[in-house]
């Protein structure tokens, strides 16, 4: 007997800061509270621990410098 392919539900999110709509195969337990990473680092600058390249490549301006 074959077994049968499981087919993945998508589930769709929105950023409620940036706009951004985001697919996920797990659904989110409260979709209302979901930020990008994008935001959560402008909303929390002090734990921006990427590297200074992917700053500059992403156009942050870091105030380390």
């Amino acid at each position: 007997m074959a077994k049968r392919k499981k087919q993945k539900q998508i589930f769709r999110y929105d950023c409620t800061m940036t706009g951004e709509t985001y697919k996920t195969t797990r659904e989110a337990p409260s979709p209302d509270d979901l930020v990008s990473v994008q935001a959560y680092y402008e909303l929390n600058p002090e734990e921006d621990d990427r590297p200074a390249d992917i700053k500059k490549e992403l156009g942050v301006e870091s105030s380390d410098s």
